[in-house]
């Protein structure tokens, strides 16, 4: 049985002025829960969560990527420079150009990046939204088995049939519904046990195996699954051995290389509370750095001073 939801509180001149709930689901390197927290077996929305898995179904159908460029491939990405060179590689290698995309058109991410593309004369284009390292990688994925291009978002489309076989195998359930993501590609609605079980399973893999590929891509070259400043690459980076994916609407799921392995959802959807609640988990399961504690606990400002923050509390 679960015990209530973690609480997140956001505090502001030493008042309480917000709260979050946080399901989570944790288990050791065992393999047995050791956090559970909310309605972990109900159908969840994971988001960008899925993109490993995602990108497993494409390796598993002929997709020949390694690197930076798998990396690229799982990321909810921050539309630098280094970034959008990556998609347009993946595209070239597969004989096409950024107008085969089907993802919306959207400016970087990173402020900085958003505002080099706006001084320069330029404008949202799909290259630069977050997901075009997915969908460039679906579209190589089409070439290798000479699949349709213009309709590989379709879940009937046999790249999403393959895709969606994977998920179910790694997460040991059937596909719970399937919706539209940001992106417009399908989204497979799965339990927070299910996807922990996927990530697990991934980073436990034998050496050289696709799932473990992904795994090992992700963790050397956190920057090209997420940004040069985003939290996701900073916990990988002050955790050697972890792999993380971050999903919109508060998700997260993490692997550790001996199988310590996590799902954590806001249920109302806050990003603010989403890392501080992932660090309480990674804690939980003994997994910690000095680097952790800005991110543990991030301020929240008045007049441009920091007045509070944004903490977990209570324990896991």
């Amino acid at each position: 049985m679960s015990a209530a939801p973690l609480i997140v509180e956001v505090v502001r001149s030493g008042f309480v002025e917000s709260v979050h709930h946080a399901w989570v689901f944790a288990m050791d390197a065992e393999g047995s829960p050791v956090a559970v927290r909310g309605d972990v077996t109900a159908a969840a929305s994971p988001r960008s969560s899925m993109k490993p898995l995602q990108a497993l179904g494409m390796l598993r159908s002929g997709l020949d990527l390694d690197g930076e460029l798998l990396a690229l491939a799982c990321a909810s990405h921050a539309g630098e420079e280094f970034h959008v060179q990556g998609v347009s590689k993946i595209l070239v290698g597969a004989g096409l150009d950024e107008d085969a995309l089907r993802c919306p058109e959207d400016l970087p991410g990173d402020v900085g990046a958003a505002h080099r593309v706006l001084r320069n004369g330029g404008a949202p284009a799909r290259i630069t939204m977050n997901c075009s390292g997915k969908h460039a990688a679906m579209l190589a994925t089409c070439v290798v088995n000479g699949w349709p291009l213009d309709d590989y978002r379709f879940p009937g489309h046999p790249l999403q049939r393959a895709i969606r076989a994977t998920i179910e195998e790694l997460t040991g359930e059937r596909v719970a519904a399937t919706g539209v993501d940001g992106c417009g590609a399908p989204l497979y609605f799965a339990s927070m046990t299910g996807v922990a079980r996927a990530f697990r399973a991934m980073v436990l893999a034998p050496a050289g195996t696709p799932e473990r590929r992904i795994a090992d891509a992700m963790r050397a070259h956190p920057e090209w699954t997420s940004g040069t400043s985003r939290p996701e690459a900073a916990l990988m980076r002050a955790i050697p051995g972890l792999m993380l994916k971050a999903g919109a609407e508060a998700f997260d799921a993490f692997a550790f290389e001996d199988g310590r392995t996590a799902t954590v959802k806001i249920v109302d959807g806050g990003q603010r509370a989403r890392v501080p609640a992932t660090i309480a988990t990674l804690r939980a399961l003994g997994l910690d750095s000095p680097e952790l504690a800005p991110l543990a606990t991030p301020p929240q400002y008045g007049g441009g001073l920091p007045v509070g923050e944004v903490r977990v509390h209570g324990h896991l």
